[in-house]
């Protein structure tokens, strides 16, 4: 809007009539215009495209919608039909796992862009790709983080660039390969996929790694808030670490914050429990997302670990899957993921189901509608990049 000048011009005439006097007095000289001072035009805000676009999507949306599109699955196989069906759910994206990996890179490219179904707001298409133990793809040739922890950090730069290349030319949009755990124990489950044996070193590679994959594919640190202090294997048990909150802040903290200056877009929570702190895993704790937020000031897209972990622990707690991702919503997670065989049911899930826990939480206002809708905006958000980047 521009601002209009009011110009205001005073004329005073005065006259003076002598009581007695034949005649009158001269007239007082006119009063010279007061100037004005010129306004300012107000600036106002250029429009954000990815967040108007953003705004009008959601405002289309269901409560059933919004919570499909906090679920990212997997579908193994070589047929884009099972991967472009999860899609058409309504999902925000595919896990690619080993048996999605055709011969070829433009194979897999083609494979993945056979499963998109909006080209306003395209799936996330995610792979964990780390290097070395965690490996994917055979046409990676950049080294693993074994190999990098010996190196300078540049190392893990340009190991990470070439990586992200690889991954974007096959149709990869997000890694999960930024392992930011550290540990120096030689015997841990975690020991051959860190950085660095210690927290700044470790935080050093893995700032590295997130700037080798910027602007090339969305990056993602896991497995927060730090598997290598929580001895066990989180895909069959729930390791238990024991650090108090000055200890975490002082160790397994630095690389995630490193990472999250950085600019890594994803944060990966693990089913990890830090007794001190809170006795349910990160993935399920509201106190978990609110250091997260508040302390190392993440903006970003939190993503749990593959949620049938938490089944396959053996603890009654969380044998059901549908009251687990109720709690992850609620706890602060904004994208859920699911490694899921040919027939989810053998696992003992049900999409329809998951969809319906989450939304009828939210309906009987267990999850607030607030905290729904700021997962579904981040990861609309995420997804909708993607074209603004490309336009």
């Amino acid at each position: 809007m521009r601002t209009r000048l009011l110009l205001t011009t005073t004329a005073v005439l005065a006259m003076s009539l002598l009581s007695g006097c034949a005649t009158a007095a001269p007239a007082a000289e006119p009063t010279a215009p007061t100037p004005t001072a010129t306004s300012t035009p107000t600036p106002t805000a250029t429009p954000d495209p990815v967040a108007e676009f953003v705004e009008s999507r959601m405002s289309q949306m269901t409560l059933e919608q919004k919570a499909a599109s906090l679920l990212m699955l997997h579908a193994p196989g070589l047929d884009p039909a099972p991967l472009r069906a999860d899609v058409e759910r309504g999902t925000s994206g595919l896990i690619l796992m080993g048996d999605n990996v055709p011969a070829s890179p433009e194979q897999l490219a083609s494979l993945v862009a056979a499963a998109q179904v909006d080209p306003e707001l395209p799936a996330l298409i995610a792979i964990d790709e780390e290097g070395g133990d965690v490996q994917r793809l055979p046409w990676d040739p950049a080294p693993g983080a074994e190999a990098l922890q010996a190196q300078p950090p540049a190392a893990t730069t340009a190991a990470f660039a070439s990586r992200a290349a690889v991954l974007a030319a096959s149709g990869v949009n997000l890694n999960f390969g930024i392992v930011a755990d550290v540990t120096a124990d030689p015997d841990s489950f975690i020991a051959a996929r860190v950085l660095g044996t210690d927290p700044v070193a470790a935080g050093d590679r893995v700032a590295g790694a997130v700037a080798g994959e910027h602007d090339t594919v969305f990056s993602t640190l896991k497995h927060f808030p730090g598997h290598g202090a929580a001895p066990g294997d989180s895909h069959s048990s729930l390791p238990s670490a024991p650090l108090g909150i000055d200890e975490w802040r002082a160790g397994p903290a630095i690389p995630f914050q490193r990472g999250i200056d950085a600019g890594a877009e994803l944060v990966m929570t693990g089913h990890l429990v830090y007794p001190a702190i809170d006795a349910q895993p990160a993935s399920l704790s509201p106190e978990w997302h609110r250091i997260l937020r508040e302390e190392l000031g993440f903006e970003g897209v939190v993503v749990t670990d593959d949620m049938l972990m938490l089944g396959r622990n053996g603890l009654p707690e969380y044998a059901d899957q549908n009251e687990n991702a109720v709690r992850a919503v609620a706890s602060g997670a904004d994208l859920l993921l699911y490694v899921l065989p040919a027939d989810p049911s053998s696992v003992g899930i049900s999409i329809d189901e998951l969809v319906g826990a989450i939304s009828g939480a939210v309906a009987s206002g267990r999850v607030p509608q607030a905290r729904l809708d700021d997962a579904v905006e981040r990861v609309l958000t995420l997804r909708r990049t993607l074209v603004e980047e490309t336009s």
